[in-house]
Formats: structure tokens, sequence, C-alpha cells
């Protein structure tokens, strides 16, 4: 009747996923007719995720056959994440409290999605639950996302969206669910990671004679990103001065579906989760398929210049009349912190170079230079 195995801890009672195909349906209860878990394939390590699964089967409800699907998800805290052992053990304790793992389960046992302004959904969670000490599992609704591109027009229901979210009143106080303020974050970000790995790597001169590394990122650009550097903490006290507001921390769009039965975007992972300074989220928005490989560099400025606008839109709908160029600012200044300074693919270095690889380097050093030129544009005084 059943095979879900694969689920280890993480696996309900046959009474359990009963009572939740049911919630699911909204009857009053149903009879499993069988059940199955596999592992749900993803491209991408997550550094809190330990696994995916889908839960699917029949069931029987008032006399008729159904069937039904979950997604399960198992978070941990990154101390499990084999990538921790790549952390300087000085800068551990630091490190973990950059990613706080627990935040996922406590905002799906939150009202989050009773808060979030129309055209933001989250998936319904059916079962939360914490495994042990360092580790969660949370089942939820399955949805299917519709396979549609991301054209212009979606970034900026994005933006005016992701615009909504950050001055929400609602949303407000479950952005301390975590425990992560907004300047802070970023201090012990640029304290931590660009510290420790990005700066020395910039300043250094080994980078750069990379053949992958010396093919793409040309001298000026290198001398520019080594002053950039230099630049760093003039920038972060800027950043100290900004607004301070809910965000989602990583919208990028594979954190923003498109389902068929619902308006705007269902909102996923919320590993970095919390508050953040105005603007952050449209970093992600704009770059992330950029530093993907998925799109490319030369995109970013026609992105960013429709994308701004509605963020600010967005965010005046919710009451909350932050200066554009205060916006602008700040979105840019993060950026550059924490998507220009490590546009360099370090993660390529050790691995064989191959054209895609290649072609993936020779964008990050176009949206470096644009960042760099952005960082140049915007009004240095905003934030003052």
């Amino acid at each position: 009747m059943a095979d879900r195995s694969v689920l280890g801890a993480a696996d309900v009672s046959d009474d359990e996923l009963a009572a939740m195909v049911a919630e699911s349906l909204d009857v009053e209860g149903v009879e499993l007719l069988d059940s199955c878990a596999e592992v749900a394939p993803y491209d991408l390590e997550a550094l809190t995720t330990a696994g995916r699964y889908w839960v699917h089967g029949r069931a029987r409800a008032g006399g008729a056959e159904t069937t039904y699907r979950f997604f399960v998800k198992v978070v941990q805290s990154w101390a499990r994440s084999p990538l921790f052992r790549y952390v300087p053990e000085p800068l551990r304790e630091q490190a973990l409290a950059m990613v706080p793992w627990r935040t996922e389960p406590e905002l799906y046992l939150s009202d989050l999605g009773d808060r979030l302004p129309d055209g933001l959904t989250v998936p319904r969670a059916h079962h939360v639950r914490y495994l042990d000490g360092e580790s969660a599992v949370v089942w939820l609704e399955a949805l299917d996302p519709v396979d549609l591109p991301w054209d212009l027009d979606r970034h900026v229901e994005a933006a005016y969206l992701l615009g909504r979210l950050a001055a929400s009143p609602r949303v407000d106080p479950l952005a301390r669910i975590a425990g992560r303020g907004g300047n802070r974050t970023v201090r012990d970000y640029a304290d931590g990671r660009v510290a420790s790995q990005i700066l020395p790597a910039l300043r250094g001169d080994d980078l750069w004679q990379h053949p992958l590394i010396a093919a793409t990122f040309d001298d000026e650009l290198r001398d520019d990103l080594r002053a950039a550097c230099d630049r760093l903490p003039g920038w972060l006290d800027e950043l100290d001065a900004a607004p301070v507001t809910p965000s989602h921390g990583d919208a990028c769009t594979r954190n923003l579906l498109v389902v068929a039965d619902r308006p705007g975007f269902s909102l996923i992972d919320f590993g970095f989760w919390g508050l953040a300074p105005v603007g952050f989220d449209l970093s992600q928005l704009v770059w992330a398929e950029v530093g993907m490989g998925e799109r490319p560099a030369a995109e970013l400025d026609r992105l960013e210049a429709a994308c701004l606008p509605a963020y600010v839109d967005g965010l005046r709908a919710e009451g909350r009349d932050v200066p554009a160029a205060v916006v602008e600012r700040s979105h840019t200044l993060s950026m550059m912190l924490f998507s220009g300074l490590s546009a360099v693919p370090l993660e390529f270095l050790d691995e064989p170079p191959t054209p895609d690889r290649e072609r993936i380097s020779r964008e990050r050093a176009t949206s470096a230079r644009w960042m760099l030129e952005r960082v140049a544009a915007t009004d240095a005084a905003a934030l003052v």
C-alpha cells in the first residue's frame, strides 16, 4: 500500500497522511488506497535543504476515487551541509547566524499567507514538525507552476508586488521571525564572506591569472573591482542609513512561481527572509538569472529601468513614500555588495574549463561592469 521509505524520519503515519489528504480536499475523511514517495530532482544545492520529495497516491473520498500529491521539504542547519566544511573555524558561528534555518518552518507555522498583499501567496502547509534540534520537515501542497517566459511585463509585476511586500504593515511583524535585522545582516555578510573570501581573492594576483578569469575579466575591470573593495566601508555606512523593510531575501524568478489558478506569484524558499535595506529584493529579481547564466547581461539595464519604478509604486501603494533616489541608491549598493563583488565565478576555479562556463563568466564580467556604472550613476547623497 505504501512505499515512503525514502522519507526516513520525515515521514508521517498513514492516519496523519489521510488527515492531510482530507484537509487538502476539504472533506471530512478519506480512505488511503496507496502512497509513494520519491526524490524531487533539483539542479541547485541549497545550504539549508537536506531533501526534497514528492508524495503522491490514490484515496477514496465520499465513495469516489481521487489522487493526491504533496511536496515534502526537509530543512536543516547549515552546519550539516557538506559546504560548511569550507567555512573557516573562526567564522562558523557568524556564518550560521547569517542563515537561520528555522525561518522556513516558523513562517509556514505562521499566518503569513493571510498577511500578504493581493497577488502574493504561499503554498499551504499541511504538516510542520521539528525532527531534532537542527532539522525540520514541511509538508506542502503541491503546486504546478506554469512554464512561461519571464518577460519584461512579468518582471515589472513582480517588482511592484515585492515593493508592496516590503511596505506592508501586516507583513512587517513576521519579518522579524528570523531575528535577522537589515543593517546587521549587511554588516555580517560584509564582515564574513566578503572580508574572508571575496576581498582577499580580488586583491590577490592568483585569481586574475587563472585562465578562465584572465579570458573574461580584463585588467580595467580587475582594477575597478579592487577600487570597489576600498570603497566598501563608505558604502556600508550609507546602507546603515537606508530604510529597513521586510524582504524575501532571495527573490529570484525561481522563487516566484506562476501558478495557473492563482494571480501574481506564489513565494517559496524563505531561507533568507527577514529585514533588509529597502530595494534589496530588486537585486535578485533583476540579476539572478544573469548570475546563473540564464539571461544575458545586456538585458540588465532594461530590466532595472522598468522594475525600479514599479517597486517604488508598490511601496507607495502600501503607504510607504520612500523617495525613488533612496530606493535606487540602496538597491544599487546592496546589489554591488551581494552580487557585484562576487561576480567573479569563484565556484568555477577548480572545475574543468568548458565553453558554457566561459560564457557565464563573460556575462558575469559584463554584469559587474554594469553594477559599477550604476553605483557611479546613483546619488551618493541620497542615503545621507
